[in-house]
């Protein structure tokens, strides 16, 4: 284990311990407090009522998570030709040597059973002639594994149908929800254990204003990080507060330099910012090509999958062939496929394409990467705890080692669902006696940045840390995020500075990461280390604060939970 003190590119940040918010002026109290309301939260609250009562907030509306714009499906051995050791296999190749083989285990071994149950719940999974859910293939898979609803409208059918049972049980005293609060800070009592979260409920919801929502337990499950870059998949409310509250809160954050990005996204143009339109993976998985500008079907041979290689391969042949070509976007091919097959199969992506003047059946689409999923997280035990007593975290927020240096495709929504249910469990075996501490403040100070520093964020981010990466380049982005933080201080407390406070922390970590990983691994490519070095760098590199708010960073081998 080293720790990066004094090593070239690293710069030395400050971010504070708690954002500057008013006081709270009002408190609510439960067994425990959810934050977030995709699958791995809702999962986690349906669950939770066994341990006690259950808090559930959300930073916008139930279904505006990211668990809703999930196109592809969720990936589970449910074929009689497949297996859980089969789906294993494949999850570890993608994550390159970095996955939790432990952690990947428990996930396709259980994910069956947990797909099965959110069927019989009322999930409209699209069925075979047999009647048994229909199955298809995406980039990595070996197996036909890919259980999907409405075509290409996955995640937004399982959003509904979790929606449903909770509000099936919503005059339950057991649970409560309150829409429209952003969490500004996890909550610990003076033994440092997480005892519930500051809010603000942004005008529509019951209560206004700054409040805390009291409780013996946490749960995280507030989502990604993608608006820390100029264009990403991921829906507007994706700050990565959950990992910077964390942060916060004195969790480790682990592997954040591991950011997928997801190869085929509609090229917009070079003007084109923030949530962009997603092609998904399934459309290559039912036999789409991808091309150059000039024609050339340039995947195949570079991987015997061809199209349908982890996504940081493809993700890689694209910018490749961009560069040899002088391109700022390829074609995505799916023109033999015919009209009437994508307009049944992917009616949300053929349309979604009409609406920009592009018809897939009889038009090249240009496509492009940008930012996907963050591999990286809150670190997390085989049960979802956090290295904070109290404080769990799941979905993407989390780092539960299942998805190593890169996520194997449609494994995202299986974890929210498995985890979900695993602390649930755990909650209810672990709460009995555990009172709810008082809240008190942490050493480090409050801080807070302009609201308008969220665009430079995203600049720096996008130019230094995006699909191709050099120490150069990292040693710029972390100067400027330096920058950032020492002129654009606020005192004016508002949801878009808190949000942009939240971003910067994330990307100086980030930032960190990236500039210490020398290889080349998963979603991390660096131009001047272009190889993987087993030797060196087969391990995490975790993240810190420490009580005045520096960034502790150091570098740890394979571990087993």
């Amino acid at each position: 284990m080293w720790e990066a003190v004094g090593l070239p590119g690293v710069t030395e940040v400050r971010i504070p311990r708690q954002l500057l918010t008013e006081q709270p002026g009002w408190a609510e109290q439960a067994d425990v407090v959810v934050v977030g309301s995709g699958i791995a939260g809702l999962t986690t609250a349906l669950e939770a009522r066994k341990a006690g009562r259950v808090l559930l907030v959300t930073k916008t509306s139930l279904s505006a998570g990211s668990t809703a714009w999930a196109q592809g499906g969720i990936a589970a051995a449910l074929g009689p030709e497949d297996s859980p050791d089969q789906h294993l296999r494949d999850t570890l190749v993608a994550g390159v040597g970095l996955c939790d083989e432990t952690a990947v285990r428990t996930l396709v071994t259980e994910g069956p059973w947990r797909v099965r149950e959110l069927a019989a719940l009322g999930a409209e999974f699209e069925r075979a002639d047999d009647g048994t859910i229909a199955l298809t293939r995406e980039g990595g898979h070996r197996r036909d594994r890919i259980a999907h609803a409405g075509g290409d409208a996955t995640g937004k059918e399982i959003s509904r149908a979790l929606i449903e049972a909770l509000r099936a049980v919503e005059e339950d005293p057991g649970i409560q929800v309150i829409e429209h609060a952003l969490v500004t800070d996890v909550l610990t009592d003076s033994t440092g254990r997480a005892c519930g979260v500051a809010l603000h409920v942004i005008g529509e919801g019951r209560i206004d204003g700054v409040g805390a929502a009291l409780g013996r337990a946490v749960v995280l499950a507030t989502g990604g990080l993608g608006q820390v870059y100029a264009s990403t998949t991921n829906p507007s409310v994706a700050t990565g507060d959950g990992v910077a509250a964390a942060l916060r809160a004195g969790a480790e954050v682990v592997d954040l330099e591991f950011v997928q990005f997801h190869p085929t996204v509609l090229w917009l143009g070079r003007s084109a910012k923030g949530q962009q339109p997603l092609i998904s993976e399934a459309v290559r998985g039912e036999g789409a090509h991808l091309r150059d500008v000039e024609g050339r079907r340039f995947m195949v041979g570079q991987h015997q999958l061809a199209e349908l290689a982890p996504r940081h391969v493809v993700a890689k042949g694209i910018v490749t062939a961009m560069a040899e070509t002088g391109a700022e976007h390829v074609w995505l091919d799916a023109r033999h496929l015919g009209a009437a097959f994508l307009e049944e199969r992917f009616p949300t992506i053929v349309a979604r394409c009409r609406s920009y003047g592009i018809d897939p059946a009889t038009d090249l689409v240009p496509v492009a990467p940008a930012q996907h999923y963050a591999s990286g997280g809150v670190w997390t035990s085989g049960r979802g705890r956090s290295t904070v007593p109290g404080l769990y975290a799941c979905g993407e927020v989390a780092c539960t080692g299942v998805h190593g240096a890169n996520r194997l495709a449609s494994n995202s929504l299986l974890e929210g669902l498995v985890w979900g249910h695993r602390i649930a469990v755990d909650l209810a075996e672990s709460l009995a006696g555990v009172p709810i501490g008082d809240p008190v403040p942490r050493p480090g100070g409050t801080g807070l940045l302009n609201a308008d520093a969220g665009r430079f964020v995203q600049a720096a981010m996008t130019a230094g840390a995006g699909v191709l990466r050099s120490g150069s380049s990292l040693a710029t982005l972390q100067a400027r995020l330096a920058q950032l933080s020492e002129e654009r201080s606020s005192t004016v407390p508002t949801p878009l500075a808190w949000e942009t406070t939240n971003l910067h922390a994330v990307a100086v970590t980030l930032g960190r990461h990236a500039a210490m990983r020398e290889e080349t691994r998963g979603g991390h490519w660096r131009e001047d280390f272009p190889e993987r070095d087993d030797a060196r760098w087969r391990g995490h590199l975790v993240s810190t604060l420490d009580p005045d708010g520096i960034l502790g960073t150091t570098f740890q081998p394979m571990r087993e939970k």
